[in-house]
């Protein structure tokens, strides 16, 4: 696969604060990346080196084949950044808004137009364009924010915790428009201190605090590697113990524990073996009358790895 964005051993103080401390990694052509940690984690001054706001003390950026401190015009070109504050100018309408931004981005004419109409689209802002930003709820001025970031066809897309302050209606809307663009290939650098999110839209995350990179991996990956392991609770009619044995025997089964009217069960993946179990209780002559399952969370491995809640 085509590495977009790769960062090598970032470093960044702010005096004698140590804010980032070398973190690398790569995001992939059509790969979604998330950064989660608490606030102060040195999520927004990592993003904020990828996107050349701010110069590393120490380490390496590179977008696209272009390091930024070398070829810096060609790297943020390829960058569309989606700050967590609203970038955005209130007594403008959305379409002057978009128009103005993308004039800075070196379009113009018949393409500009296009873009525009394209990018209100994928906000959902269309039949809005020409109302000023500053009759906008939050969440429509947060996809607006969004549209700006994608005016130019970027490669990467970064965002910065894009839901802040948003009702739950909005925060859907937005997550759904962030899936989308990466199902049509866009590399996304998303960070944010909210677990759900991260696990929704990102295929790889790397969990960040005090700005280390302390643990990176898919879902799965990460939860491997704390050992944590899926709880599935079944109620039962019937002959609990044979079907406890029954459950001990299947691949990927660890403890099984007998209750009064049901079984815990731990296990390294439910959904593969859950049909099983169920296949079994017929044969051991039991019911299962209900079924609870309950998986491990990345809060579960940000707490095993730092000792700390995500939103401390």
């Amino acid at each position: 696969m085509v590495t977009v964005l790769r960062t090598d051993e970032l470093v960044k103080y702010y005096g004698d604060r140590l804010a980032v401390d070398g973190i690398s990694i790569e995001i992939a052509e059509g790969e979604a990346y998330g950064l989660l940690g608490p606030n102060g984690a040195g999520k927004t001054t990592t993003i904020s080196m990828v996107c050349g706001l701010l110069t590393p003390d120490r380490g390496q950026v590179e977008i696209g084949g272009h390091r930024m401190a070398t070829d810096p015009y060609a790297a943020k070109a390829l960058v569309g950044f989606v700050p967590q504050d609203l970038a955005l100018y209130p007594d403008l309408t959305a379409r002057e808004n978009l128009n103005f931004f993308g004039r800075l981005q070196a379009l113009g004419g018949a393409d500009l137009k296009a873009r525009v109409a394209q990018v209100l689209d994928t906000a959902g802002l269309t039949d809005r364009a020409d109302d000023r930003v500053e009759s906008y709820s939050g969440g429509m001025k947060r996809r607006l924010n969004i549209a700006v970031g994608l005016l130019h066809r970027p490669k990467l897309l970064v965002l910065d915790e894009p839901t802040v302050g948003v009702d739950p209606q909005s925060r859907a809307a937005i997550l759904d428009a962030v899936q989308a663009l990466n199902r049509e290939g866009m590399a996304l650098l998303y960070t944010s201190h909210y677990m759900e999110e991260v696990e929704r839209v990102c295929q790889r995350v790397g969990i960040v605090d005090q700005g280390k990179l302390m643990a990176e991996g898919t879902r799965d990956e990460l939860i491997g590697l704390v050992g944590q392991r899926d709880r599935v609770l079944l109620g039962v009619d019937g002959d609990a113990h044979a079907l406890a044995d029954h459950l001990r025997k299947i691949d990927g089964v660890g403890e099984v524990a007998v209750e009064i009217g049901a079984l815990r069960v731990l296990g390294d993946d439910a959904r593969r073996s859950l049909p099983r179990m169920l296949e079994l209780a017929e044969r051991a002559g039991a019911t299962v009358t209900t079924v609870e399952v309950t998986r491990p969370t990345l809060e579960s491995v940000f707490l095993h790895l730092t000792g700390r809640g995500l939103r401390d």
